[in-house]
């Protein structure tokens, strides 16, 4: 069997390892370089947690999750997580970050609450009195985009995974199973599997009606010194609470810098367009965390990074089955943590032609 995987972000690049590793020959194309910067996957890195507040079927998927970055980890000989643990800072009883933690005890899933005072004396970039209460699991943390990309690729390469960078596809004839790049190069095969991210609609224009790619950005940032080991020795902050953040911060961790990102700086836009940075967006970026940070006037925008997300209504994600071709989009701005585990169910579902499991793992809807 022959098969086109088009699209090297994390879906891709894993759905390439989970066929290479039995035995399938696969192409593997993307418009850039690998790790692209452009594409969702190409940030420095993004977390893993277990919380998911009302979307219990991607709580439950976590532990699939993990297996398959373990096997992974084993393959190219390094683990690139960070198990540093991730916290929820609830602002009042009821807000996102309250619904997390619930979502954590209704699954019977390990956390620690600690009331404001302690929460601050815990993690001094806190501004105590914006606090309701603050809660603590060790089961989440930071992985490392660029290392698994970098490390992952080469692992496909010694493999025998024709790897085409630099490359991209113009046209997929999904009946024939045929892809045809922008220079005009075509080639045949048995399976397509298309994980394009926010350029899937490119190659699946059919698919328009469930999909939408958005525009968004994070924030670098320098904390004040007397903050920076804090931040240093600081868990992944998935939700700040409130009712105007729906803010996450990654901490500077293996290099990487303290990054800010939050679902209220998005708009709808063509994975090409409106990527320049605007002046002054980090700041409304970090304005967004002010409560419950302390102290944010203080901390300097080293960088902006505009990131191109496609997003379904319901933020579940999509698997599409289009006559040789399998749509995938799990870039709904918490896809890039499942990435190794639907790189393995894409593959069994391209070799066993079960579609169906694979929707329904995927969609998580149980």
């Amino acid at each position: 069997m022959r098969v086109a995987v088009i699209g090297a972000g994390i879906a891709g690049l894993s759905t390439a390892w989970g066929l290479a590793r039995r035995g399938v020959e696969v192409t593997l194309y993307e418009q850039g370089p690998i790790p692209n910067p452009l594409g969702a996957s190409g940030d420095h890195h993004r977390i893993i947690r277990r919380a998911y507040g009302g979307h219990s079927g991607y709580q439950r998927r976590i532990t699939d999750a993990y297996l398959a970055w373990d096997a992974l980890w084993e393959d190219i000989g390094a683990s690139h997580l960070v198990p540093c643990g991730f916290l929820l800072i609830s602002q009042f009883p009821g807000d996102s970050a309250d619904r997390m933690r619930q979502g954590l005890a209704d699954l019977g899933d390990p956390y620690q609450t600690f009331p404001p005072d302690e929460a601050a004396r815990r993690y001094p970039y806190l501004d105590q009195s914006s606090l309701s209460e603050v809660s603590f699991s060790a089961e989440g943390g930071a992985l490392m985009c660029r290392m698994i990309s970098t490390d992952l690729l080469a692992w496909l390469k010694r493999h025998g995974v024709t790897v085409r960078d630099h490359t991209r596809v113009a046209v997929v004839d999904h009946e024939a199973g045929r892809v045809t790049t922008a220079t005009a190069d075509s080639d045949r095969f048995d399976r397509i599997v298309v994980t394009a991210g926010a350029w899937v609609l490119g190659l699946a224009p059919d698919l328009a009606a469930e999909l939408t790619p958005w525009r968004t950005a994070v924030a670098y940032a320098e904390p004040p010194a007397d903050l920076a080991d804090a931040w240093a020795a600081s868990p992944v902050i998935l939700d700040t609470g409130g009712a105007h953040s729906d803010g996450y911060i990654l901490p500077p961790v293996r290099g990487a810098g303290l990054k800010f990102g939050t679902g209220k700086h998005r708009y709808e836009s063509g994975p090409d367009q409106n990527r320049d940075v605007l002046p002054d967006e980090g700041a409304a970026i970090l304005g967004h965390f002010s409560p419950p940070f302390a102290r944010l006037g203080e901390y300097r925008v080293t960088d902006v990074v505009s990131c191109a997300y496609t997003f379904t209504a319901d933020e579940h994600f999509l698997a599409r089955r289009i006559g040789r071709s399998t749509v995938v989009s799990a870039c709904s701005g918490h896809g890039y943590k499942f990435g190794a585990a639907v790189g393995l169910r894409v593959a069994d579902a391209v070799l066993s032609g079960d579609d169906a499991a694979l929707a329904a793992w995927i969609e998580a809807r149980d």
